[in-house]
């Protein structure tokens, strides 16, 4: 039997250098680390598969919504089990992704999703979305199975809240009053 990988808050995230498409560049090459983005905030963000149903409507959400996140300090990675040349083509096919500047991960081998334990039983990932501190320290981690997507206004309220250094109450928002220091 597979022994499971137990990811933990307040613990380093699990390192990787994946292959990447890379939109702003159109480049189907490149390789993507995590430590690449250290002294940032980092949003892993798997989603199952391109070409599929509910991917996509998240996808344009958290395209619409990357120059805030960069804004933020925070750089949105994305990972599915599609090659590299598959997200190219999705991108190129779907115009309503033509807005994603993130990096496209491409995690075939699924050992990224087995370090962050998103593989489903069929082998797709599961909705996960990861936050990782710019120390990368795993912040919060939350995984939807496969029918519902994840609400990235959400992601980002959770982010500004991590950044205050503060404790923060139930809905905080921007500019709200914190509980104090954590």
């Amino acid at each position: 039997m597979e022994e499971m990988n137990y990811l933990q808050i307040g613990s380093p995230a699990p390192d990787f250098t994946v292959s990447a498409y890379l939109p702003e560049t159109d480049d189907v090459d490149a390789k993507v680390s995590l430590s690449d983005y250290k002294g940032k905030w980092v949003l892993l963000f798997f989603y199952p598969l391109d070409f599929t149903f509910v991917c996509p409507t998240e996808l344009v959400k958290l395209a619409e919504m990357q120059e805030e996140f960069a804004e933020n300090n925070c750089q949105i990675l994305s990972a599915s089990i599609d090659s590299p040349f598959v997200h190219q083509a999705w991108l190129k096919a779907d115009k309503r992704l033509a807005g994603i500047k993130f990096p496209m991960l491409s995690d075939m081998d699924k050992m990224l999703g087995l370090d962050y334990n998103t593989i489903h039983d069929d082998g797709m990932h599961f909705r996960g979305a990861f936050l990782i501190d710019p120390d990368g320290v795993l912040q919060s981690m939350t995984v939807n199975n496969l029918p519902v997507g994840r609400n990235p206004e959400e992601i980002l309220r959770t982010l500004k809240a991590f950044q205050t250094g503060e404790l923060c109450p139930v809905a905080w928002h921007e500019g709200e009053e914190t509980l104090g220091k954590a």
